[in-house]
């Protein structure tokens, strides 16, 4: 099969593979501008009509113009349109566009390699709109200096191109990384309390509520990566506490900072970014003479991508020269002066520019050079656009960060501007580069650069109509997020990042101008109730509680409304993983689910029952847990094939499991394995906090284990670890990690697979600050060390593992660690303090009803009992026999064994023999596997001594 390629100057366009090169790198275009680029080249020379090209982009949508416009003005940037003289698309008024650059065909007989393909960044580097010009050195030499200079400011004044450069250094460096390169936009975060959940949204983290900083520490801590802190400058002190903080505790993770200061902290290598190259100021200097200089190069390709017959003649030189050396060579001051030229010329240009600057200046000497040099080239070209584009644009200087084309119409739109005004007014300032267009995506995003958003937000301010624009913003993000609301359930956290992670400087916008004494807090209930879900799913928990918390005070007209439901399920979630266990999040859980019974919401019940049944399994009350679970089956028979169904079974299982009821928690988690679907498992992991699969698989295999089926428990725990590895996700890691691959790998004698994935689960939830997981897994290592004959690593291990535990109100495995202390301390020979951990052990389990490990605590109480002489070692046989008998009663066939072994010892040390042989060799028969595990192995061992 032939394919096809289009060569033009250094580009190489691949139709059928959707691929753009430039110098043979992949550039990122978005579907629509690939394909109004190749109905150009593949018709080059001749003209496209405007509907033609719209008809080939937009194939199912009507859209006005100005979004062509808009895609060609980009794609222009993008090519690079007049650099060194190079033209590729121009315009034929009144009619369309045509490719005016010379393409050849090429043909090959197979389908060529595609290009290795662009890395997906979790930071989402800024896309390289135009070419970066007259920083290629600076960009080599602070991306070799990353490598040694651990903490680097990029330093400079508004307009001069720190972001540019910052995300370009970032880009060449990306492939020294290992952990990947993380770009943090700090324009839109209005506080410096919130620069800790700033960085947690952007690397995918939750961060708990009371050291949001030691979080993230933990999180960075052995990671090798680079962050990206830009625009500094608003928040600069909480940054330099941070990057000191950072630098020192995570060795491996650099920092590249963009501030119009320094940060002024400990380690900080700063680089001035200076203006570009001026030529000299002299009459002699030639078209080619004068391109050498970057200033100029910037000036004419910005000109030429916006002005179809722009070309420098001799007589203009002296004019750009002077408008060059008048803008100072400050980047953005040169853009914005170019994108005039094609309507009054270079020549005019400079006279006007320079008549404006003697006047504006006046009055500002005591601000820095480029600052006088922005601020008026800012005041110039705003006073030079018509009074509909002036208004556009200061309307539009209430979002902060990207909006699209339907947002600004519904903001800016009002008080003598129609719909059709913004649009064409929004491609006017793209075009005039006071908006910049993104079209690297399928969807096209606007945004202002921060400079010029503040500018234009002063201008609002004066216009006395902020208030009103700021009302209407509110109101489109929380319509915008109440239709995101609708469809939370089935959206993984992937898509919740890719569709909204976007839009998040301007849902705090909202959410701040709400909740101020000129907002309106209906708007900001209604907007902080359709966002829960999102904070939810992009592990903003600190936020949420925030939101939530500010919104329940205010309710208003709003109780009783599906508003406070969600708002209370939102905040009892959000609370329950920041802050633990206390009395405000199970009050706001309660009251979600008295909202959602009354409401008839089924979706938000089964929420509220999950939250309030995973509050009843934290602070270990079992029977609470079995009856909100049983309430939730019964809700979830009324709906068949929901997720509650899914749900339902799994808090059944689950439950059931620790009650030691282990068939029955087999047969629930094997409903929930079979209803389960591939397609629901990203909607079911940001709703429930950890992927039901993989917690399916986790407590399929624990109980397998129980009931004797010790190798489908290894499965089970081996497709769990992997599982949880798939879905890239800290919680369900560790929870596989845990119970099937740590403890009971211990058990079965498999100490070199158990060690790999203790130690991983130690390290892992170390770095991810899950403290229970973490003493967990120092728990589980003990036991591990005990089996090895290390009693006194054993002993230290569980003592700290166990204290930690309480620290964090974590007893869900309480008891039985405790057991296994007294465990290690009566093989030591310290019975007497064996007997006091074994009591509290056996205390807190009938207390709490923790069935699943009763059998062991009995067993380990009568084998300490039967360490010691008379009436104390005679009292082990009942102990004994109440653990085998417990544990046939609840089919827990491997408890059973363990039982068993003992009380057969016990006999035979008391010349029973063969009532012991009939008694083991009846539970022994019982198995149908495993016979290779450590149990069954010391089981058979005994049976030929009791021969």
């Amino acid at each position: 099969m032939n394919t096809e390629t289009f060569a033009f100057g250094q580009f190489r366009l691949m139709p059928m593979q959707r691929t753009l090169l430039d110098d043979g790198k992949p550039l990122r275009l978005g579907s629509r501008a690939l394909d109004i680029l190749v109905t150009l080249v593949e018709n080059a020379g001749e003209t496209v009509r405007k509907d033609e090209l719209m008809a080939r982009a937009w194939p199912d949508t009507n859209v006005d113009e100005a979004s062509l416009r808009v895609h060609i003005a980009a794609l222009r940037k993008t090519l690079g349109d007049g650099r060194e003289g190079n033209r590729f698309i121009a315009n034929v008024p009144g009619r369309g566009y045509v490719f005016v650059a010379r393409a050849t065909r090429e043909y090959s007989e197979r389908v060529a390699e595609p290009p290795p393909p662009l890395v997906a960044r979790p930071s989402h580097i800024p896309a390289a709109l135009t070419r970066v010009i007259g920083r290629d050195a600076t960009i080599a030499t602070l991306a070799a200096q990353l490598g040694r200079r651990r903490l680097l400011t990029i330093v400079g004044p508004g307009g001069i191109g720190k972001t540019t450069v910052a995300a370009a250094v970032a880009e060449t460096a990306s492939g020294t990384f290992q952990d990947g390169v993380w770009f943090v936009g700090l324009a839109a975060v209005a506080r410096a309390e919130l620069l800790p959940s700033a960085l947690g949204g952007v690397l995918g983290i939750s961060l708990p509520g009371a050291s949001p900083i030691a979080g993230l520490i933990a999180w960075l801590r052995d990671r090798h990566a680079l962050l990206v802190l830009d625009n500094c400058e608003h928040v600069i002190g909480a940054v330099a506490a941070l990057a000191e903080e950072i630098v020192t505790s995570a060795p491996r993770v650099s920092i590249l900072a963009t501030s119009r200061e320094p940060l002024r902290a400990a380690g900080e290598s700063r680089h001035r970014l200076v203006p570009l190259d001026l030529p000299p100021d002299s009459s002699e200097v030639t078209v080619s003479d004068a391109l050498q200089y970057s200033a100029v190069q910037l000036f004419n390709e910005r000109a030429a991508a916006t002005a179809d017959d722009f070309i420098i003649e001799d007589g203009d030189v002296a004019a750009i020269v002077e408008i060059c050396r008048r803008l100072d060579g400050v980047p953005l001051a040169l853009e914005l002066a170019a994108a005039h030229v094609g309507v009054i010329g270079v020549k005019a240009l400079a006279a006007r520019l320079d008549d404006r600057f003697a006047f504006l200046i006046k009055g500002r000497r005591t601000a820095l050079p480029q600052h006088q040099t922005l601020r008026a080239t800012l005041d110039w070209s705003h006073d030079l656009l018509p009074e509909a584009e002036q208004i556009v644009l200061r309307r539009l200087g209430v979002f902060h960060g990207d909006f699209t084309m339907e947002a600004a119409a519904a903001v800016a739109v009002g008080e003598g501007l129609a719909p059709n005004d913004v649009v064409d007014g929004i491609a006017n300032l793209a075009d005039k580069s006071m908006v910049t267009a993104d079209i690297s995506g399928n969807v096209t995003y606007y945004h202002l650069l921060e400079l010029t958003r503040a500018y234009a937000l002063e201008r609002l301010l004066q216009s006395g109509e902020q208030n009103a624009v700021m009302r209407r913003h509110a109101a489109y993000y929380r319509e915008l997020f109440a239709h995101a609301e609708a469809g939370a359930a089935a959206r993984s956290k992937a898509e919740w990042r890719a569709g909204y992670g976007r839009l998040l400087g301007n849902l705090r916008a909202a959410l701040n101008w709400a909740f101020s004494p000129s907002g309106d807090i209906g708007i900001g209930v209604a907007l902080a109730a359709s966002a829960t879900d999102f904070w939810l799913a992009m592990s903003l928990l600190n936020e949420c509680c925030d939101w939530g918390l500010k919104a329940v005070a205010k309710l208003g007209d709003a109780v009783g409304t599906r508003q406070e439901m969600m708002l209370q399920s939102g905040l009892g979630q959000a609370l329950t993983m920041s802050r633990g266990m206390q009395d405000d999040a199970r009050a706001a859980l309660i009251r979600a689910l008295a909202l959602a019974e009354s409401l008839a919401d089924y979706e938000r019940q089964v929420d509220a029952l999950y939250g309030l049944w995973l509050f009843a399994l934290r602070v270990v009350n079992f029977r609470e847990c079995l009856a909100l679970a049983g309430r939730c089956h019964v809700l979830a028979e009324a709906t068949p094939g929901s997720v509650g169904n899914i749900t339902a079974h799994w808090m059944l299982g689950q439950s059931q499991y620790y009650l030691g009821e282990h068939a029955a928690a087999a047969a629930n988690i094997r409903s929930t394995r079979a209803a389960y679907s591939m397609a629901r498992r990203g909607g079911d992991l940001l709703r429930y906090g950890a992927d039901l699969l993989s917690c399916s698989l986790c407590y399929q295999s624990v109980s397998f284990w129980s009931l004797g089926l010790p190798d489908q428990a290894v499965r089970a725990g081996r497709e769990a670890i992997e599982e949880a590895r798939s879905v890239n996700h800290s919680v369900s890691l560790c929870i596989a990690l845990a119970a099937p691959s740590s403890i009971f790998l211990v058990k079965m004698g498999y100490l070199e697979a158990a060690e790999r994935c203790i130690d991983e689960l130690i390290d892992h939830s170390d770095k991810h600050l899950l403290t229970p997981y973490h003493a967990f897994g120092l728990c589980s290592k003990g036991g591990l060390m005990a089996v090895r004959g290390d009693l006194v690593e054993a002993e230290r291990l569980l003592r700290v593992g166990i204290q930690r535990s309480r620290e964090v109100a974590y007893y869900l495995f309480y008891a039985f660690f405790l057991a296994e202390l007294a465990a290690v301390l009566g093989a030591a020979g310290r019975i007497d303090e064996g007997l006091v951990e074994i009591a509290a052990a056996l205390d807190y389990a009938e207390k709490s009803e923790s069935l699943w490990c009763m059998p062991e605590i009995l067993r380990i109480k009568g084998d300490l009992l039967a360490g010691r002489n008379g009436t104390e070692a005679d009292a082990a046989e009942a102990w004994l026999t109440r653990s085998r008998d417990l544990a046939h009663a609840q089919e827990a066939l491997s408890w059973e064994l363990r039982a068993t072994m003992s009380l057969a010892r016990f006999w035979r040390d008391r010349g029973r023999g063969v009532e012991a042989r009939e008694l083991l060799c009846d539970v022994y028969q019982r198995f149908t596997e495993g016979f290779g595990t450590a149990d069954l192995q010391a089981a058979q061992g005994l049976l030929k001594q009791l021969s």
